[in-house]
């Protein structure tokens, strides 16, 4: 059973990576398990029509809250959304994406910034950081819960697709979930038993994104090239992005795909939406 999952944990950063299989014989024996697990992680966009158990959703709850926490201040909640007619409103906030609609639990991960200024009014002590950094903190507290809360639900045999539409429409959804001031929608996850296995995306190689003491990105024009090669060969695109505008690429990579997606303007109210609820960005 070891060594077969040694090699499976090789396959995936093989797929993963294309140059890094044998990092897998560096793998301790006892961490064999939860290192193919993260190697091999797949997102899955449509899920089988059985529910998930209360229990179950609290347990994926309670290991993604036991990531570490910036100076413990804990500022991160999920909010678990089961009832059908407010996961339709989330699908249509999200934009409708017809696959949604197959996920019987979503988890919407928010930063908390309220908590924090509610224990300075309780304890009658002034709150000194009224900048930036109190926003960031709890951003980055959600951003951990979220990938602990899909290491989680992956280990228990669901699966689960991060939904960064949450932030879209952030009133909306922070109207529809009654979010308080300094609480506000980091992203979504929909949770649910796989109806397919998935696909096991490439990543550029290791050597683009792992810098040793310093940061290095004097070859980041071949390694993107690389990866542009590898990744069409593995997972090529359907279609390509506004053609309208952009015309047919004769090659679409995944450098031609980013830069049209961010050629558009995305969430260009999101900061103002922010500062609505009380944070300051200086």
């Amino acid at each position: 059973m070891g060594e077969q999952r040694r090699q499976a944990l090789a396959a995936a950063l093989e797929r993963r990576f294309g140059n890094a299989a044998d990092l897998a014989a560096a793998a301790p024996h006892q961490a064999l398990p939860t290192l193919a697990g993260l190697a091999a992680h797949r997102v899955i966009r449509g899920y089988a029509d059985r529910p998930v158990p209360d229990a179950l959703i609290d347990l994926v709850c309670a290991a993604a809250l036991s990531v570490p926490s910036k100076s413990d201040l804990q500022q991160r909640d999920l909010i678990v959304v089961t009832a059908p007619d407010t996961r339709a409103r989330l699908t249509e906030l999200c934009g409708n994406d017809p696959w949604m609609p197959s996920a019987p639990v979503w988890l919407v991960v928010c930063g908390n910034h309220r908590r924090q200024r509610q224990l300075h009014d309780w304890r009658g002590h002034g709150f000194a950081n009224d900048h930036l950094d109190a926003f960031f903190n709890a951003t980055v507290d959600a951003a951990l819960a979220l990938a602990w809360a899909v290491a989680a639900a992956e280990a228990a045999g669901l699966g689960c697709c991060p939904i960064s539409q949450i932030r879209n429409h952030p009133e909306a959804v922070a109207a529809l979930l009654t979010l308080p001031a300094h609480v506000f929608p980091v992203a979504g996850l929909t949770l649910g038993w796989p109806a397919h296995p998935g696909t096991l995306s490439p990543r550029l190689e290791l050597a683009a994104t792992v810098h040793r003491e310093r940061f290095d990105d004097g070859a980041a024009r071949s390694q993107v090239a690389a990866y542009d090669a590898r990744r069409a060969a593995l997972q090529p695109y359907r279609r390509q992005r506004d053609i309208g505008r952009f015309g047919t690429a004769p090659v679409y990579g995944w450098s031609e795909e980013k830069a049209r997606h961010y050629a558009e303007p995305q969430r260009t109210g999101f900061g103002a939406y922010i500062r609505s609820i009380g944070f300051r960005l200086d």
